[in-house]
């Protein structure tokens, strides 16, 4: 017999049923963001332990996301044919393997296999509950749901940094994935008790109205190319510079010692965090009065470019303030992703949100590999240290404001009230 809670009214979650669903959902997530950012806070122990490179450091951080991103396709079949309980705890079953793998490895290739399994296995915490929010919350509402989620991942990225280095000492870094994997088999029980079963017959009387879009249709669809420039590049630029980036800014650039730079990132997260809590607030009121997300991210987003010509313009005295101010104006773009799952039918929800956070990872990957790989060209040029990082930072915003224009063109050209 289950033990999975049914929505009451049809699709739509009584606000207490809500509440107990989000919360339990944004447990996984916050243990999936901890999880992805560790290892940056483990690094040098693990360099000393095991004997690794920076190279082996690198590939051990994109091994998550190669797994993660493997994944995302087939999961939003499975979210739209199966329902998120499902899809999650199975999901989730993986990441306790790979959180165990990891704690038990003893060479580099064991870390990397087990990080690969963990990115898989955690790669459904965000899709999940936002699949299950097109169906089960008004669209006001999402909004609200899809800001505190990510609020819940920032959180987890806190985590991941001051608050590990305390814990380090009385668990040592084996024991700290123990505990990872015990944390997330108990979020498990929590889905499993708490999350509604997937009601098939809504979705197959909707299927015999509309054709459930598949990838193609969906790539093809004007309001998801209206949104992927600005999520592969504003988007992905935004998590590759919150992830990679302001860290070796602060310590090449603006002469931060390893320390403060890692409360500096500490700040930036947190700032993060308070910026998608107060999306949560005031999303729902801004949807009462009828402005859409894509109005704006139109008015909001110009203002990241502002934040970055002035950390290009200052240089070292550019410190992590001027990138907290940044990551918080580029947050106006995470209205995306939840609009992307609204301009499409329900039934099509999970490939939808899906198809675009590959393309946000995408932009991740292809940001940080970029932005490094300017540097080490501007430095064949004879460039200095910090002229390299500023120049290979104002490529990067340059190509960030022509995506913008690619994402406003399209949007001025939208008939009013179309896509939504």
């Amino acid at each position: 017999m289950s033990g999975a809670v049914v929505p009451e009214a049809g699709d739509q979650l009584s606000p207490r049923t809500a509440v107990a669903v989000f919360l339990v959902f944004a447990l996984a997530y916050f243990l999936s963001a901890l999880i992805r950012a560790v290892t940056a806070t483990l690094s040098p122990v693990l360099s000393a332990e095991l004997s690794l490179q920076a190279r082996d450091l690198g590939l051990l951080a994109g091994g998550y996301f190669f797994g993660f991103a493997l994944t995302q396709l087939p999961l939003g079949t499975w979210l739209d044919r199966f329902g998120p309980r499902r899809v999650i705890l199975a999901f989730l079953g993986v990441a306790v393997l790979g959180c165990a793998a990891f704690a038990v490895a003893t060479s580099f290739v064991g870390l990397l296999a087990a990080r690969v399994l963990t990115g898989m296995g955690v790669s459904a915490c965000l899709m999940a509950p936002l699949t299950g929010f097109r169906r089960w919350l008004p669209p006001a509402t999402q909004m609200r749901a899809n800001s505190w989620m990510l609020m819940t991942g920032s959180l987890g990225m806190v985590a991941s940094t001051l608050p590990v280095q305390w814990l380090m000492p009385m668990t040592g870094w084996r024991g700290l994935f123990w505990l990872l994997a015990g944390l997330v088999l108990l979020s498990m029980v929590g889905l499993y008790l708490l999350v509604p079963h997937w009601r098939v017959d809504p979705l197959r009387a909707e299927a015999t109205h509309t054709p459930v879009p598949g990838y193609a249709e969906i790539w093809r669809h004007p309001y998801f190319r209206q949104m992927l420039p600005i999520g592969l590049i504003n988007y992905g630029g935004m998590v590759a510079v919150q992830t990679l980036w302001a860290g070796p800014w602060m310590v090449q650039v603006a002469g931060y010692t390893a320390s403060q730079a890692a409360c500096g990132l500490f700040a930036v997260n947190l700032c993060m965090l308070v910026s998608f809590w107060l999306w949560g607030l005031v999303n729902p009121r801004l949807a009462r009065h009828g402005i859409r997300a894509e109005r704006l991210i139109a008015w909001g987003l110009p203002l990241s470019f502002v934040a970055l010509a002035a950390i290009v313009w200052m240089g070292p005295g550019a410190g992590w303030p001027l990138w907290a101010a940044f990551c918080v104006s580029s947050t106006f773009v995470s209205l995306s992703q939840p609009a992307v799952a609204l301009a499409l039918p329900a039934a099509a929800a999970g490939r939808a949100l899906s198809a675009y956070n590959l393309v946000i990872f995408a932009g991740v990957f292809a940001v940080q590999w970029a932005i490094g790989g300017l540097i080490d060209v501007f430095s064949l040029l004879g460039w200095d240290t910090v002229a390299r990082f500023r120049g290979a930072v104002a490529v990067f915003g340059l190509c960030g404001v022509s995506a913008y224009g690619l994402f406003l063109r399209a949007h001025l050209r939208q008939p009013a009230g179309a896509a939504g």
